[in-house]
């Protein structure tokens, strides 16, 4: 699992939680499956966009890409 994988796993669980909603009831909004939401919180690196960006919206969150930090070059 790559550091921004994980980082969308735990945001979108903490998020599902917070919003008492079960991994069936996020898959049901964003138009995904069970096993999608699944993946997504478990930090599967090979995802669509497409259906994380349904995951974030129905979660009121937002992908955003930010130049890397200083000092951490690839």
């Amino acid at each position: 699992m790559s550091e921004a994988s994980g980082e969308i796993a735990m945001r979108v669980r903490e998020r599902r939680r917070a919003l008492a909603l079960t991994q069936q009831d996020l898959a049901d909004l964003a138009g995904v499956s069970e096993r999608f939401v699944r993946f997504v919180e478990q930090g599967k690196p090979s995802i669509r966009l497409d259906a994380l960006t349904a995951v974030l919206e129905a979660l009121g969150l937002e992908l955003d890409v930010v130049p890397r930090r200083a000092g951490r070059p690839r």
